[in-house]
C-alpha cells in the first residue's frame, strides 16, 4: 500500500511540475514578449496608394507633410506606393517629366490603402505585347 502512496504522490509531484513548468514558459513569453502586440500595432500605422495608369509613366504622391514618392507605373498598367504614413495626399501622373493629371486631397487611414486611377488611352494600361 505504501508503493500505491508513494507512486500517487510522485505523479502528483510530476503534474505538478509539468504545470509549473508551462506557466514559468508563459510568464517568461508575455514578460518578454508582451509588448509584441503594441509594437506590431505601432508598425501598422502606414498604408499604401495603388492603382491603375499607363505602363512606363510615373505616379508622384506628396503628402500634407511633405513626403514625397514616386513609382514607375508597371508593364500591366499598376502601380503601388507602399508604407506611407497617415496623410492627406495629393498623387500625380507624370509624363516625360510633366505632370498631366492630379488628384488632390486623398486622405490615408490606417492600414487601409487608397485607389487613385488615371485614365489610360483607350482605357487600355497594360503596356503593348510583342504578340
Amino acid at each position: 500500500m505504501r508503493n500505491i502512496e508513494h507512486a500517487r504522490h510522485s505523479l502528483r509531484v510530476t503534474r505538478t511540475a509539468r504545470v509549473m513548468s508551462r506557466l514559468a514558459v508563459v510568464a517568461g513569453m508575455v514578460a518578454t514578449g508582451g509588448m509584441l502586440p503594441l509594437s506590431a500595432g505601432a508598425q501598422g500605422t502606414t498604408a499604401h496608394i495603388f492603382g491603375q495608369a499607363p505602363a512606363g509613366e510615373t505616379v508622384f504622391a506628396q503628402s500634407s507633410t511633405g513626403l514625397h514618392r514616386r513609382v514607375t507605373v508597371d508593364a500591366k498598367g499598376r502601380y503601388n506606393l507602399g508604407n506611407l504614413p497617415m496623410s492627406t495626399y495629393t498623387v500625380s501622373l507624370e509624363k516625360d517629366g510633366k505632370t498631366v493629371d492630379t488628384r488632390a486631397n486623398i486622405p490615408l487611414m490606417v492600414g487601409r490603402g487608397a485607389e487613385v486611377d488615371f485614365a489610360c488611352p483607350n482605357d487600355h494600361c497594360a503596356a503593348a505585347s510583342d504578340g
